[in-house]
C-alpha cells in the first residue's frame, strides 16, 4: 500500500521541485493519447475474454472407448447414454417415456456389474418408493409440504470382495434421470446419467484397491421438488452407510461443470438441487456441480443434444473418475469430511478458487479470515499514517477522492439504468439481447463505462480545485502552468489511489460476512497496491508527483484479471440467460426490470473493474474522442436491436411461452353447472405477448392485465385467453373435487375434514389459508402421511404439492385446523373485499396435449418454447376450490 503525498511542502525545496517538473516544457505532450488509452482498454478486454475462454471455453479432447481404454473415461460411450435418453423426448415423473428410461438405465447398470473386475463386489436394485412427504425450511421450498409416490429409482453399489468394512462407508454419486414436461433434457440431466454410467463401469475396474465403496444413485422426481434425494434418504437400506454425497445437476447445457459457491447459497439463483436434501435432510457433507453455459436454454425445448459442446462430458468425468479414484482409496478422506461436518463452523468452510481452469487453490475460511485481516490492518496502518503526515489538506484530499468513488458508482449506474427504462418502448421485445448476450457491452457496457468516468472525472475536478488552492497557498514560486501540471498528477495519482479504498471496503465485508469469493477484493487490493509501491511511491515527502507509469497499470492488473475476468464474464451470461424466466408470475414483473437487474449487475462489474484504468484518462487531451467511441458504439448496438436486425430470440435462444389447456371449476359447489374451458397463453419472459399473436390471429385470443389465472403456486398477472374450441380434448369426470365431510367444534377448537379427489391426475397442487387455518394433516387410505406442527407460510399459503407414478392414491382426507381468529377476521375482510376469500384451491395436472393446444403450439414461432418446472401446470390443467364462506352459512 503507498504512502499518501503530501502536499504540504516549503518554498526552500524548489530546487528538487525543479529537478522533478521542467517549466519550459510543454505539458501537452506528457499526456496520453486516445491511441494509448484505447489500446488500454482493448488490451484489457481482450485480456478478459482470453481468461473466460481459457478458464471456462477451453474443453479437452473427447475420448472414445479404445483411447479412455477399460478403466478411462469416454465421452463417447457417455454420449451414448445420453442419445438414447434423449431420443426418448420428455420423461416426467409418472410418463410412459421414463419408465423406458429407467429400463435402460438398469440394463446398462445389469451390464456393468457383469463385467467388473473379478475381485469387485457390484449390487444392483431397483427401488420402489413408498409414499413420503418432504418439507424443507430453506430455499424456494418455504411454506410448502412436497408429497410423492410410486417412484422409482436405480442404485448400483460398487465396493471391494475382501473389505466388509466399506460397505459401510459410502461416497453417493447422484443425479436423477427424470425431465420436466418440456424438454429432452440432455443437459439436465441426461448428460449428467450419462456420466454416471461411464463413471461406473470405469470404478468397477478400480474397487479392489478401495477403502470405501461407491454407491451410484440413478433417481427420479428431482424436478417435482428433490423427491427422489429425499425418498433415499429417508427410506433405502442403504442409507445410513452414505458419508459424503456428490450431486451431479445443470443449470445450463455443457461446458464445464461449476462447483456452485457463494452465488449460489445466498439465494441469488432461485433454483435447488438434490444436494440440498443431502445436506438438510441427511446432514452429509459433499459437492455439487452443475453446468451453466447457455443457461437460457434451461428446461425449454432446447435443452437437446446438438447443443451440447464437445468435451463437456469429457471434463466432468475425467475429474470426477480421479476424485473417486483417490477419494475411495483415501483411509482418511471420509473420516475427516464427516469430522468437518460435525464441527460445522462457518471457520472450516473451504475458501477455492481455480486459476485459469488448470490449478485449483483451497484454504480453510480460518485462515482467509486471519489473512483477509491481516491486509486489513497493515491497509488501515499504511493510509492512517499517510493522512497524518498529509496534515489537514490529505485529509481533504482522501475525502474527495472517495467521493469520485461514489459519484463514480451512481452515474455509472443511472445511465445504463435509463437505458433498461427506455429500451422496452423502443424495441420489439423488453430485453433484445438474450440470444445475443454481447449486445450488452453496447447497450449498458458503455453507458456505465461513461458514466463512471463523469463520476470519476467530477472527483478529480474537486480534487484539482482543493488542490489549486493548497499550492497556491504553499508553492508559490511555481508558474501558472507547471502548478496546473503538478496539480494534474496528484490528483490522478489520488483517483488511482481511491481504487484501494474500494477494493479495502469490499474485502472487510466479504471478511466480516465470510463470503468466500473475498478473494477476488483481496487480489485487486493487493496486486495494484504492490505496483504501485513499488514503481510509483516515493520515501521522499519532498518530491512533486510524476505521471503513472503505464506499466503500472499492466503490473498491477495482470493478476486480478487473470483471477477474476473469467467469473465476470459468466456471471453476465448466466444473469442474462435467468431473464427468460425472470418472472416467476407472469406479468407480475415491471417490463423494464431484467433490464435494469442487467444493467446494475454490468455497472457494479465496471465501477470495480475499470477503477484503476479510468484514473490514467482525466489528463489526457482525447476526452471527447474517448467518449464519442463510447457513444457511437452503444448507437450502433441500440440500431440493431431496435432495427430487429440482430433478433432478441432464435430458435436455440428461445422466450419461454407455455400453452395450457384450462378447465376452471372454481366457484362451483353445487355440482350443476359446467366448468370454464379456455386456453392460456403466458410467459416467464418479460413483455407482452404481441409477436405471439401475429402467428395466432384466427385462434381468437384476447389478452390483457385482467386475464388473471390463480394456479395454486403461482398466479398468472397478464396472459391471454381463447375459447375457441376449448370444449374437447377432456371430460367432467377429470374435474378434481373437494368435498366437506364434516365441520365440528369441539373444546373451542374448530375442525374441518375435506375429501380431496384428483381423479386421473397424480401431480396436483393445493393451497391451504395459513390466515384461516392454524394447522393441518394429510391422510392416505389409513396412513397420516402429513402430521401436525412445523408449517410454515408464503404471502399467507402453505402450498402441497403432490408428483407420483402410475399408480400413486388420488383420494387424500384433509383435516383442517382452524385459527381461533379466522372467523373474525374472515367476515371483516369480507366486506372490505369484494372476492371472497379461499379456504383452500386447488390444481391437478394432466400430461395430455389437448387438440386445440395442438394447434397453437404449432403456430407459434419457432423462437418461442414452453418452460417447466415444479410448479408449472402440464398442458391440461383443472382449477377448483372452496371459498371460507361456504362454512358460514
Amino acid at each position: 500500500m503507498p504512502r499518501g503525498q503530501s502536499s504540504s511542502m516549503s518554498t526552500r525545496e524548489k530546487p528538487k521541485v525543479d529537478q522533478a517538473v521542467d517549466p519550459n516544457e510543454d505539458n501537452r505532450k506528457h499526456r496520453r493519447g486516445a491511441y494509448l488509452l484505447l489500446g488500454l482498454l482493448i488490451v484489457f478486454l481482450h485480456g478478459s475474454w482470453s481468461v473466460y475462454r481459457i478458464q471456462f471455453g477451453n474443453l479437452p479432447l473427447p475420448l472414445d472407448s479404445k483411447q479412455a481404454g477399460k478403466r478411462g473415461f469416454s465421452e463417447a460411450s457417455a454420449l451414448e447414454h445420453v442419445k438414447y435418453l434423449t431420443s426418448l423426448g420428455p420423461h416426467p415423473v409418472g410418463s410412459d417415456s421414463l419408465d423406458l428410461a429407467i429400463q435402460y438405465v438398469y440394463a446398462v447398470a445389469e451390464k456393468i456389474k457383469t463385467t467388473a473386475q473379478w475381485e469387485v463386489d457390484v449390487q444392483l436394485e431397483l427401488f420402489h418408493t413408498d409414499i413420503g412427504a418432504n418439507r424443507l425450511s430453506k430455499g424456494l421450498f418455504k411454506g410448502k409440504t412436497l408429497l410423492y409416490s410410486d417412484l422409482k429409482h436405480v442404485l448400483l453399489r460398487v465396493v471391494p470382495k475382501y473389505m466388509p468394512e466399506a460397505e459401510e462407508n459410502l461416497i453417493l454419486v447422484s443425479s436423477h434421470i427424470d425431465t420436466v414436461s418440456t424438454t429432452e433434457g440432455a443437459g439436465d440431466c441426461s448428460s449428467c446419467v450419462g456420466v454416471m454410467l461411464e463413471l461406473a463401469r470405469g470404478v468397477a475396474q478400480w474397487a479392489h484397491g478401495f477403502k470405501s465403496g461407491v454407491l451410484f444413485l440413478f433417481n427420479t422426481g428431482e424436478e417435482e421438488g428433490l423427491d427422489g434425494a429425499h425418498s433415499f434418504i429417508t427410506q433405502h437400506h442403504w442409507r445410513n452407510s452414505v458419508r459424503f454425497a456428490v450431486d451431479l445437476e445443470a443449470m445450463g447445457i455443457s461446458g464445464k461443470s461449476t462447483l456452485f459457491q457463494d452465488i449460489f447459497r445466498s439465494g441469488a439463483i432461485k433454483s435447488a438441487t438434490d444436494f440440498q436434501i443431502y445436506q438438510e435432510v441427511g446432514g452429509l457433507p459433499g459437492l455439487d456441480f452443475a453446468y451453466t453455459d447457455t443457461t437460457s436454454v434451461y428446461h425449454t425445448k432446447n435443452d437437446k443434444i446438438k447443443l451440447l459442446k464437445p468435451g463437456s462430458l469429457q471434463h466432468i468425468g475425467d475429474n470426477m473418475l480421479a476424485f473417486l479414484l483417490h477419494s475411495a482409496a483415501s483411509p482418511n478422506f471420509l473420516k475427516n469430511a464427516q469430522q468437518q461436518k460435525q464441527e460445522n463452523t462457518e471457520q472450516n468452510k473451504a475458501v477455492f478458487f481455480d486459476i485459469l481452469g488448470k490449478y485449483m487453490v483451497v484454504y480453510s475460511q480460518r485462515l482467509a479470515t486471519m489473512f483477509h485481516n491481516s491486509i486489513i490492518l497493515q491497509s488501515l496502518l499504511i493510509w492512517g499514517t499517510s493522512l497524518l503526515m498529509g496534515g489537514c489538506s490529505g485529509l481533504v484530499s482522501f475525502g474527495l477522492s472517495c467521493l469520485g468513488i461514489i459519484l463514480m458508482l451512481i452515474f455509472s449506474i443511472c445511465l445504463p439504468v435509463v437505458v433498461a427504462f427506455i429500451l422496452p418502448h423502443i424495441c420489439p421485445f423488453p430485453v433484445p439481447y438474450v440470444a445475443n448476450p454481447w449486445l450488452i457491452i453496447g447497450l449498458f457496457g458503455s453507458p456505465a463505462l461513461l458514466g463512471a468516468f463523469i463520476g470519476q472525472h467530477i472527483g478529480f475536478n474537486l480534487l484539482k480545485r482543493h488542490l489549486r488552492c493548497v499550492y497556491s497557498r504553499t508553492k508559490p514560486g511555481l508558474t501558472h502552468n507547471t502548478r496546473e501540471y503538478v496539480i494534474d498528477l496528484e490528483a490522478e495519482r489520488w483517483i488511482f489511489k481511491s481504487g484501494f479504498v474500494q477494493w479495502l471496503i469490499v474485502l472487510i465485508l466479504g471478511t466480516y460476512f465470510k463470503v468466500g469469493s473475498s478473494y477476488i477484493a483481496l487480489i485487486w487490493l493487493v496486486s495494484p497496491a504492490f505496483a504501485y509501491g513499488f514503481l510509483e511511491a516515493t520515501l521522499s515527502p519532498v518530491r512533486l508527483p510524476k505521471q503513472l507509469k503505464v506499466v503500472t497499470l499492466v503490473l498491477g492488473m495482470a493478476a486480478p484479471v487473470v483471477s477474476s475476468a473469467g467469473l465476470a464474464v459468466r456471471m453476465a451470461d448466466v444473469i442474462v440467460g435467468s431473464i427468460v424466466r425472470v418472472d416467476r408470475n407472469p406479468g407480475g414483473l415491471p417490463d423494464w426490470l431484467g433490464n435494469v437487474i442487467v444493467a446494475v449487475a454490468v455497472a457494479i462489474v465496471i465501477c470495480f473493474m475499470f477503477v484503476y484504468l479510468l484514473s490514467y484518462v482525466h489528463i489526457s487531451g482525447d476526452k471527447r474522442t474517448l467518449g464519442l467511441l463510447l457513444w457511437i458504439f452503444f448507437g450502433l448496438s441500440l440500431a440493431l436491436v431496435t432495427s430487429g436486425i440482430v433478433p432478441a430470440f432464435t430458435e436455440d435462444v428461445a422466450r419461454s411461452v407455455n400453452v395450457v389447456h384450462i378447465v376452471d371449476a372454481t366457484g362451483i359447489d353445487d355440482g350443476n353447472r359446467e366448468p370454464l374451458s379456455y386456453i392460456s397463453l403466458f410467459s416467464n419472459t418479460p413483455g407482452k405477448l404481441t409477436k405471439e399473436l401475429v402467428d395466432l390471429g384466427d385462434e381468437e385470443f384476447f389478452c390483457g392485465r385482467n386475464m388473471t389465472t390463480d394456479f395454486v403456486t403461482f398466479t398468472m398477472k397478464y396472459g391471454c385467453w381463447s375459447y375457441k374450441d376449448s370444449s374437447t380434448g377432456w371430460s367432467k369426470s377429470e374435474v378434481p373435487t373437494l368435498r366437506v365431510e364434516s365441520d365440528s367444534v369441539t373444546d373451542s377448537a374448530r375442525q374441518t375434514v375435506i375429501s380431496v379427489d384428483t381423479k386421473s391426475s397424480t401431480r396436483w397442487s393445493l393451497g391451504i389459508n395459513k390466515q384461516e387455518i392454524d394447522d393441518f394433516t394429510v391422510q392416505v387410505d389409513s396412513e397420516k402421511l402429513v402430521l401436525l406442527g412445523d408449517k410454515t407460510e408464503v404471502d399467507g399459503w402453505h402450498t402441497i404439492q403432490f408428483a407420483g407414478g402410475k399408480n400413486s392414491p388420488t383420494k387424500f382426507q384433509l383435516t383442517l385446523y382452524w385459527s381461533n381468529t379466522a372467523t373474525k377476521t374472515s367476515r371483516r375482510e369480507a366486506k372490505e373485499a369484494s372476492d371472497v376469500p379461499l379456504l383452500v384451491k386447488l390444481r391437478t395436472d394432466v400430461n395430455r396435449v389437448t387438440p386445440q393446444v395442438t394447434n397453437v403450439l404449432e403456430k407459434l414461432p419457432r423462437w418461442s418454447t414452453p418452460f417447466g418446472k415444479s410448479t408449472s401446470p402440464y398442458t391440461l390443467a383443472f382449477l377448483t376450490d372452496l371459498p371460507v364462506n361456504i362454512f358460514r352459512q
